[in-house]
């Protein structure tokens, strides 16, 4: 028999029982009135306009409307856990909770993407009026409760640009063989169109650009792209971001953490998210303009790609849709529900709003 000595004993003894305390100390359910102090990784660095400095608004917000009582330490992305891989993180209580783009879970969960972005979709606020109006919450709500996380709607802007691309792009067959990074469903089209796709954090896109692992990249709008430098690399920056008509982000919160939870804590916290997607989605649409006037001075040229090739981009987004939707009953249930409300949303969207160009 092995012999064991007492410290060696005590070491297996005591660290199981400290990881479950712990556990058990991040999950601890609060009391009405108790302060809530919660440890929120994001997926993107705060230092970005509209993309990422949302969460310190709704933090600030919190903080301020509560005298302190509901404060969230941010942790920029990778200090507590990879920018991809926050609600598992959430999930298994590591942390309390996050703000991240659900559309990272996308391996994990098939039906995430339709929630965070997805090609030919809503406008932002048609969005919004779907999650808050239109069964969007609920759906969202039950295929995350799968996996142990409450999400919580919590920021949006508007479109991303196509993407920067080295060379012209003309026609589908100038996709084909293309090594690029894209996320989300999007990616999942341009892969069958032939290109090479891999997503990366926000991070790692220039030095891949630079170093030619990619030839080209969508991430975000331009004022987002422009601090991440890509426009000293590559001048060809198209529109529209087909691909990602709306992109949200939402605070996920591990299940038991909510349900521990006291409902004035539960509507603190759905209403400083509420402010944040106004906030959020004004903020972005606010900064961009600035940025593309500018263009003409760093040498970018804003493209337009063809109507004739976004017509084929949506026949094979549809397919890829369909696909999706017949492989996952969440995803099925989702895209439906979407395609109900936008339809419905048709009538009034083309008659009440004037047209782009007037």
């Amino acid at each position: 028999m092995e012999h064991i000595g007492l410290k060696s004993l005590s070491r297996k003894l005591v660290a199981p029982a400290l990881a479950a305390m712990t556990m058990a100390a991040v999950l601890v359910p609060a009391q009405a009135g108790e302060p809530v102090r919660w440890r929120v990784p994001v997926a993107f660095g705060t230092h970005l306009p509209a993309l990422g400095d949302n969460i310190n608004y709704v933090a600030e917000t919190l903080d301020a409307s509560t005298a302190g009582e509901v404060q969230f330490k941010v942790f920029e992305p990778g200090k507590l856990v990879a920018p991809l891989s926050i609600t598992e993180a959430v999930k298994d209580g590591k942390m309390q909770a996050g703000y991240t783009w659900l559309g990272y879970d996308q391996g994990r969960i098939p039906s995430a993407p339709l929630l965070a972005a997805r090609p030919f979709g809503m406008e932002p606020w048609e969005y919004t009026a779907w999650w808050y109006e239109g069964g969007g919450m609920a759906l969202g709500e039950a295929v995350y409760a799968e996996h142990g996380v409450h999400p919580i709607l919590c920021g949006i802007i508007g479109p991303e640009t196509a993407g920067w691309f080295r060379n012209k792009i003309t026609s589908l067959d100038d996709i084909d063989g293309l090594k690029i990074r894209f996320a989300g469903l999007g990616g999942k089209v341009l892969q069958k169109l032939g290109a090479s796709v891999t997503v990366l954090p926000g991070g790692e896109i220039f030095p891949a650009l630079e170093k030619g692992a990619i030839d080209a990249t969508e991430f975000s709008m331009p004022a987002i792209d422009q601090l991440l430098g890509f426009d000293k690399i590559i001048k060809n920056n198209y529109f529209p971001g087909w691909h990602q008509t709306y992109t949200a982000f939402h605070l996920v919160v591990n299940s038991d953490t909510w349900a521990g939870l006291p409902d004035d804590r539960k509507a603190l916290l759905n209403m400083a998210c509420a402010a944040g997607v106004t906030r959020n989605l004004a903020k972005g649409e606010a900064i961009q303009g600035a940025v593309i006037a500018g263009f003409e001075e760093k040498g970018v040229t804003a493209n337009t790609l063809p109507e004739a090739l976004l017509r084929e981009l949506q026949a094979i987004t549809a397919e890829v849709m369909e696909e999706e939707a017949a492989n996952d009953a969440h995803f099925k249930a989702i895209y439906e529900s979407q395609e109900a409300f936008s339809a419905d949303y048709k009538n009034w969207k083309s008659l009440a709003y004037l047209p782009r160009d007037f």
